[in-house]
């Protein structure tokens, strides 16, 4: 590995639109409403207008939890706002009624992370199992850093973050990836997003307590624009 650590803070395409990112939404900021507004159509008003958006809803850990086999997710292609309502309420409906939320568990970090250990112990590396159950020792085998790195997302994610933005660089083996978090008072949300350049899906991934939240958010700024 050339390293163990994700490039956080890393130059990204925020930086096309803000000379400094990591304060452009910061609550002391002035106009940082409006630099959302920019924000969240360059990540994600665009990219749902050409229909490359997807949608990821991840929960399963609470309570200080964060087992990779419990983490659930289900994801959503959305083409439009009125799809996004569509799964906004159908994870509200089940909240009111008290039934489990939609999602499969363990395919988003178990799953991946069980190959990658495989692999690794059939490429002659030894692995303990300190190594195997830690996510900081994740990176001392292939694939382990980009799972490190999603692990650290989805945590913040559901548990929260002090820093209103974050970006880093995940590594897939089809190549580099942008990672833009958002943890505001408006609402908690992540989008990978392909390199400048690349035409590949955005994928936006939230918690299903910030569904109503982004939601606002994507109207707010679409009212905005026109």
């Amino acid at each position: 590995m050339p390293y163990t650590e994700a490039k956080e803070h890393a130059p990204g395409q925020l930086h096309e639109i803000f000379v400094d990112p990591y304060s452009a939404f910061d609550n002391t900021t002035t106009e940082r409403l409006l630099h959302l507004r920019l924000a969240m159509e360059a990540l994600i008003g665009r990219p749902l207008t050409e229909k490359r958006l997807c949608l990821r809803v991840i929960h399963g850990w609470e309570n200080g939890g964060c087992d990779p086999e419990a983490l659930s997710h289900s994801d959503h292609s959305i083409g439009s706002l009125e799809e996004l309502r569509r799964v906004e309420a159908r994870y509200r409906q089940a909240l009111e009624q008290q039934t489990r939320w939609p999602g499969e568990a363990g395919e988003l970090l178990a799953r991946p992370l069980e190959k990658a250990i495989r692999d690794a112990k059939a490429e002659g590396l030894t692995l303990d199992e300190g190594t195997c159950q830690t996510p900081s020792r994740w990176p001392a085998f292939r694939h382990g850093l980009r799972l490190y790195t999603l692990f650290k997302v989805y945590h913040r994610l559901i548990y929260g973050e002090d820093d209103p933005y974050r970006a880093c660089r995940l590594h897939k083996p089809a190549g580099e990836q942008e990672v833009h978090e958002f943890h505001l008072e408006e609402g908690e949300f992540a989008v990978i997003t392909p390199m400048h350049g690349a035409s590949s899906d955005h994928l936006l991934i939230l918690h299903p307590s910030q569904l109503f939240p982004v939601l606002s958010l994507l109207e707010g700024s679409q009212t905005a624009g026109r």
